[in-house]
C-alpha cells in the first residue's frame, strides 16, 4: 500500500556533509548505532548537522514488534557487548557533546532488561565528564511484568541521570493496536510513577505520537495522565510511516493543532512541552537543558 504524501509542514532536508559527516563517522569508527537511522527518524540531517544523536544501546535487535517502529524485531539471545559502555563514553567525548540522550531497544531476554547496562553507560559517561547532561530515554524493563520493577528502575536513578523518559508512545485505547502486547499505557504510566516515588527529585519526561487515528480529546487525557504521575516534560509530534509493512497515517494533524496541545500541556502544569509535526523525544531536547539546571540547583539546595 502507497505511503500518504506529507503536507509541505512535514518536508525535511537531506543528510549533507560538515558536521553531518562528521557524527556519522565517529558513530562507525566505534561502531554504535543511534535510534536515528534505525528507526529512520526524519530529524537525522538536523540533529547530526548540530553534532547531536541519539545513541541506541544494547544492539539493535528488539525482542518487541511495535507496529509503528522500524527497529528490528528479534531474538539477541541474551548477548550484551560489555565494550558497548565505553564505547558510548568516548564518542561522547569526540563529539564534544554537552547532552546526550541514550535510548535501546526492548531486551526481555535480559533478567533485568538491560537496567544495568544502562546504568552502567550512563555512569562512564559522567566519570569522563560530570557536567555532560544525559537523559536515558528508557523501555519499561518489564520483562513479562505486569507492574513496574522498582529494582530496576533504581539501578538508573542511581547512576544519577539529569532526566529520565520513559514514553506512552499513543493513547490508551491504541495503544494494544500500535505496541507490542508485551508493552501497555498502565506499565508505562506506572513506570513514571515509580521513577517519582523511588526518588522524587528526578526529573521525568514522555511523549506520544498523533496521526494513528486518536482522537484530541484522548491526547489531552493522556497529557492529564502523564501529569497525573509527575511527568514534568512533554512531547508531541507527527507519526510516519516508515515502510508499507507498518502502520498508515490516519491523519497528519496542523500546526495549528499542535500549538494547542502545546498551550494546553503548559496549562496543566509541565515544565516543557514541545509539540510539532516533526518533534521527537530526544528531537532538541538540550532545548530542555536550562530547566533541568535550574531544577537542580533547587534540589541541591533543599535537605532531602
Amino acid at each position: 500500500m502507497a505511503l500518504k504524501r506529507k503536507p509541505d509542514w512535514l518536508r525535511v532536508k537531506l543528510p549533507g556533509q560538515g558536521e553531518y559527516r562528521d557524527v556519522d563517522k565517529i558513530l562507525k569508527d566505534l561502531d554504535l548505532h543511534t535510534v536515528c537511522r534505525s528507526a529512520r527518524c526524519p530529524n537525522i540531517a538536523d540533529c547530526w548537522g548540530q553534532r547531536t544523536a541519539t545513541i541506541m544501546i544494547l544492539g539493535d535487535v528488539c525482542t518487541r514488534f511495535c507496529r509503528f517502529c522500524a527497529v528490528t524485531p528479534g531474538n539477541p539471545r541474551g548477548y550484551v557487548d560489555e565494550t558497548e559502555p565505553g564505547r558510548v563514553a568516548e564518542a561522547v567525548r569526540r563529539m564534544k557533546l554537552r547532552y546526550v540522550v541514550l535510548t535501546s531497544v526492548d531486551r526481555d531476554d535480559l533478567a533485568d532488561g538491560g537496567a544495568e547496562h544502562f546504568a552502567r553507560t550512563i555512569r562512564l559517561i559522567k566519570e569522563q565528564d560530570p557536567n555532560v547532561l544525559v537523559e536515558p530515554l528508557i523501555p519499561d524493563f518489564g520483562v513479562g511484568a505486569r507492574h513496574a520493577v522498582p529494582s530496576r528502575l533504581k539501578k538508573i536513578i542511581d547512576a544519577k541521570p539529569d532526566v529520565i523518559a520513559h514514553n506512552l508512545e499513543t493513547v490508551e485505547r491504541l495503544t494494544p493496536h500500535v505496541r507490542d502486547r508485551r508493552s501497555s499505557y498502565t506499565l508505562s504510566l506506572d513506570v513514571l510513577k515509580t521513577l517519582k516515588e523511588l526518588e522524587p527529585r528526578v526529573v521525568t519526561k514522555s511523549g506520544i505520537m498523533v496521526g494513528l487515528g486518536e482522537t484530541d480529546d484522548e491526547v489531552y487525557q493522556a497529557l492529564q495522565d502523564m501529569r497525573g504521575v509527575g511527568v514534568e516534560i512533554v512531547t508531541i509530534g507527527q507519526y510516519l510511516q516508515p515502510t508499507r509493512k507498518h502502520l498508515e497515517v490516519e491523519r497528519f494533524v496542523t500546526p495549528e493543532q499542535f500549538a494547542e496541545y502545546e498551550e494546553r500541556g503548559k496549562e496543566m502544569g509541565f515544565l516543557s512541552a514541545t509539540c510539532a509535526p516533526l518533534v521527537r523525544s530526544s528531537y532538541h531536547a538540550a532545548e530542555a537543558a536550562s530547566i533541568i539546571r535550574n531544577r537542580k540547583r533547587i534540589r541541591d539546595e533543599k535537605p532531602t
